[in-house]
C-alpha cells in the first residue's frame, strides 16, 4: 500500500504569502522551495540555529534540533528549527526574536 501524501500550508504571522509543504517536507524546504520570505537559510540540520522560528499553531514533527539553538524551556514555548520540522497540520510560525527586523532572503542551493 502507498502511503499518501498530504499537502499542508504554512502562512507567518502578520500575513503574506501561505506556503504549501508535502508530507515527509521540511518547512524550511518549503520556505525555500517557495522562495518565500522571510527564509534564514543555515547548515540545513539543526545545528547553527539560523531557521529557529515559533510555532503559533498547528502541529509538527521535530527532529533532533541542537539546545545550542532552542532550550527545553524554548521548545514548550513552541520554538524550533524549521529544517528540524515537519508539518502535521497547517501551520502559523512566528520569527524567533532575534530575527525580527532583519531584512531576510531565501539563499540558493
Amino acid at each position: 500500500m502507498d502511503a499518501v501524501s498530504s499537502t499542508f500550508m504554512i502562512t507567518f504571522e502578520g500575513g503574506g504569502q501561505a506556503i504549501a509543504a508535502t508530507t515527509g517536507q521540511s518547512l524550511l524546504d518549503a520556505i525555500e522551495k517557495a522562495k518565500a520570505e522571510p527564509a534564514l537559510v543555515g547548515c540545513r540540520r539543526g545545528g547553527c540555529g539560523a531557521c529557529k522560528v515559533q510555532l503559533v499553531e498547528g502541529e509538527v514533527k521535530l527532529a533532533k534540533m541542537s539546545r545550542a539553538h532552542v532550550s527545553a524551556e524554548e521548545e514548550s514555548e513552541g520554538f524550533l528549527l524549521a529544517c528540524c520540522a515537519e508539518p502535521k497540520s497547517d501551520v502559523t510560525l512566528r520569527l524567533a526574536p532575534k530575527q525580527m527586523g532583519i531584512k531576510t532572503s531565501v539563499m540558493g542551493t
